[in-house]
């Protein structure tokens, strides 16, 4: 038999019905403990009035001398004070005279008041039939000089009755009450999760059909509001991911296809030379040669920077160092200079220390010196300048149209008087990403006077930290 366990019931239930149970269980604990107070509060109210009117029911001395008389004869004293009290004289020697209802047990606390040494007593006993009774006994003179103890007592079943009532009213009114709050607490459980359910229908729709396109309404600024605009803003922008990442694959498939058909031209040139056994002469095969090498290059690159770009911003390929930002640059001005090697270089490096990739960063680097040389006329001059971590590399080619700057670093996109040139349309991209993984900032502007001018902003500082300048003691040691 399967043992029944409340917890794991309870967590196995829909959320609305918790929440109605939960509110049902709330309104019953706060109704059992405001109709506990009033039970309790009332019936010591009932017991203190009662308390009252038993001590204002005092006798006077003829009517217990009357009662006393009668005792001694002998007759049986009729009910007095209405038949709602009753009435015993206690003597000092312990024996009682009642009027009314059955004889009350004279306690030690009544005998001492009859005897003078209390001034009342206040207690609760049975009498002779079993009923509660609360009696209050006081001292009483009657003649000549005769000091004994009155007791004048009330049935508890009065206040009882009325508690029994009062319970009953209480146990309805709870019942109603903590069923119309479970009944609320189902209402607003079911109209409060009415937005999460459209949103659960909304990412099972899309978990189902891969659509992208479903909005759900947002009414209001509270929390399922805020929840929904999340979510709305989650699939615009994987939607937006998603055709990135078509337009990606139909750019990569455009930019490997001409390589490609030009290299598969050269190979087919080769394998036919072969086969037919005619052979290219020595400076067209070597002219081939040099045109397989440099498509082979170009879809190497193009590979890499695919690579590159398809990596996710999250993931790093290598730990992040503090390297020297102008022995970097210096490096990669020795590569530009080798690619131009008509052009003047016209340098100014001041020191500046910043914490990134280290082949990253050069690889950045390269990409803005090689955009430069590209667009720089025969014999024309680069300006590259590093000072206080913001690096300016100026050419004087035609520059970049201004309606045209908003694109320059999208993936792929080429300005169309750069379609005969080679390259991927990668390279800014490549290089907006690594700056700004390094913390920093990259623009590209017309300069003044015709050219362009990349600025790229580094955090960092111009001296090194001091476990870098150990480390380049011990190299040079």
């Amino acid at each position: 038999m399967t043992r029944f366990r409340p917890l794991a019931w309870f967590r196995s239930r829909p959320l609305r019905s918790r929440l109605a149970l939960l509110t049902a269980f709330a309104v019953a604990v706060a109704v059992a403990a405001v109709s506990l107070a009033c039970w309790f509060v009332t019936r010591a109210q009932l017991e203190a009035e009662l308390d009252s009117s038993l001590r204002n029911s005092r006798l006077d001395g003829a009517s217990v001398g009357t009662l006393l008389t009668l005792c001694r004869e002998g007759t049986t004293p009729p009910p007095m004070a209405g038949g709602s009290y009753t009435v015993q004289v206690i003597l000092a020697n312990g024996s009682v005279c009642t009027s009314g209802q059955a004889p009350i047990p004279a306690g030690p606390a009544d005998l001492a008041v009859a005897r003078g040494q209390l001034t009342y007593a206040l207690h609760t006993v049975k009498d002779e039939d079993g009923r509660e009774m609360r009696v209050y006994t006081y001292p009483q003179q009657v003649p000549p000089g005769l000091t004994l103890g009155v007791s004048v007592a009330r049935p508890l079943a009065e206040i009882d009755n009325s508690m029994s009532t009062l319970r009953w009213v209480l146990l309805l009114v709870s019942g109603i009450g903590v069923v119309g709050a479970g009944a609320a607490g189902l209402w607003v459980a079911r109209t409060g999760l009415e937005p999460v359910n459209r949103l659960t229908g909304a990412v099972e729709h899309v978990a189902a059909t891969e659509d992208l396109t479903v909005r759900i309404p947002v009414e209001g600024e509270d929390e399922i509001a805020r929840l929904s605009r999340s979510f709305n803003a989650m699939t615009a922008a994987l939607a937006t991911s998603r055709d990135r990442q078509a337009q990606l694959i139909a750019d990569a498939g455009h930019e490997l296809r001409t390589p490609l058909t030009s290299l598969r031209t050269n190979v087919e040139l080769l394998a036919r030379s072969e086969e037919t056994g005619r052979a290219i002469p020595a400076d067209d095969r070597r002219a081939l040669m040099a045109s397989v090498k440099a498509q082979m290059t170009e879809l190497a690159a193009l590979i890499g920077d695919l690579q590159e770009l398809a990596r996710p911003d999250t993931v790093r390929p290598g730990p992040l160092e503090v390297v020297p930002l102008h022995g970097i640059l210096r490096s990669a001005l020795d590569r530009a200079r080798l690619r131009g090697p008509e052009l003047t270089f016209v340098t100014d490096l001041a020191p500046w220390y910043v914490r990134a990739e280290p082949a990253a960063i050069e690889r950045a680097l390269v990409n803005v010196l090689d955009n430069a040389v590209k667009f720089s006329p025969p014999r024309g001059t680069v300006e590259v300048t590093l000072m206080r971590g913001e690096l300016t590399v100026r050419d004087h080619g035609p520059g970049v149209p201004p309606d045209e700057l908003p694109h320059v670093f999208d993936r792929f996109w080429r300005s169309p008087s750069a379609r005969s040139l080679p390259g991927s349309g990668l390279g800014l991209s490549i290089v907006a990403r690594t700056v700004h993984q390094a913390g920093g900032a990259v623009t590209l502007a017309p300069a003044p006077g015709g050219g362009t001018v990349a600025t790229l902003r580094l955090p960092g500082a111009p001296t090194p930290p001091p476990s870098v300048v150990a480390d380049e003691r011990r190299d040079e040691a």
